[in-house]
């Protein structure tokens, strides 16, 4: 719950400090680095805070498999992280059109 919140707090700041300029290419770049610090991040802590050697038996010692796991448990987190980079940056979009 912490990280969801850190990666959240960190998107509403990255959509207010985007450049303009960079336009739809910064926005999913921006989108791309915060989806796959958060996925590293869970990868790295193990399945339920255990040990990842443990996390792996649970795989039947899959690095493919425990990796995908995080991959979908990450896509499925990630729609507040989403927003929170949007709304600000389709804000400044929408003014600077003005």
């Amino acid at each position: 719950m912490i990280l969801l919140i850190a990666i959240t707090i960190l998107a509403a700041i990255l959509g207010a400090v985007l450049p303009l300029r960079w336009g739809v290419f910064g926005f999913l770049a921006a989108t791309v680095l915060l989806f796959l610090t958060q996925a590293i991040i869970n990868t790295a802590t193990g399945f339920e805070g255990i040990p990842i050697t443990d996390s792996l038996l649970l795989f039947n010692d899959s690095y493919a498999g425990y990796v995908g796991f995080n991959l979908q448990i990450t896509y499925r987190a990630f729609a507040l992280p989403m927003l929170a980079l949007a709304v600000p940056f389709i804000f400044r979009l929408a003014r600077a059109a003005q």
